[in-house]
């Protein structure tokens, strides 16, 4: 049985929740970097895979999935994706030969820079416009609503009306 009992607040506007702003900034944000990274020849998926894996020393295929929060099948596709577009390349374990390192090509690190620049470059333009009063509180809401999704189990038996 759940300890906390939740009362159902009158009916709210999809702009008053909250997992409408957060979602449709993120879908705001993605178009932007699709554009961008259009200009370049890749996606944006491709352009945060290419971030996570580090320039010189690659990054086992095992730990990407995770970091970017992606299943193992979803992003075996990418991977296979971005060695076709000759991104990467793959290296099997010297000691663990089930395991596979993934390394940056030479155009995989152009890329990687050029997805940095543009992470960069928008971060920079935000902080440029919201005062960083209003970002420190926006980091801790977000901080807490992530904790909140990731700890909790909702389920409809904890609401009353």
């Amino acid at each position: 049985m759940h300890n906390k009992i939740y009362y159902l607040r009158p009916p709210m506007r999809k702009e008053e929740t909250v997992d409408h702003n957060i979602k449709s900034a993120w879908h705001a944000i993605a178009r932007m970097y699709n554009q961008q990274a259009g200009k370049y020849e890749i996606t944006t998926s491709i352009g945060f895979v290419l971030l996570n894996i580090h320039s010189e020393e690659g990054m086992p295929a095992t730990k990407i999935a995770p970091l970017m929060g992606l299943e193992a099948r979803s992003l075996t596709r990418m991977l296979k994706t971005m060695e076709e577009k000759k991104l990467i390349y793959r290296v099997p374990d010297l000691i663990d030969k089930r395991s596979v390192r993934i390394y940056l090509t030479d155009l995989g690190k152009r890329k990687k820079e050029l997805s940095r620049a543009s992470v960069l470059l928008f971060n920079n333009r935000v902080r440029e416009i919201v005062p960083e009063s209003k970002l420190k509180v926006f980091f801790e809401v977000m901080n807490e609503i992530n904790q909140l999704a990731t700890t909790e189990k909702f389920d409809p038996s904890m609401f009353k009306k």
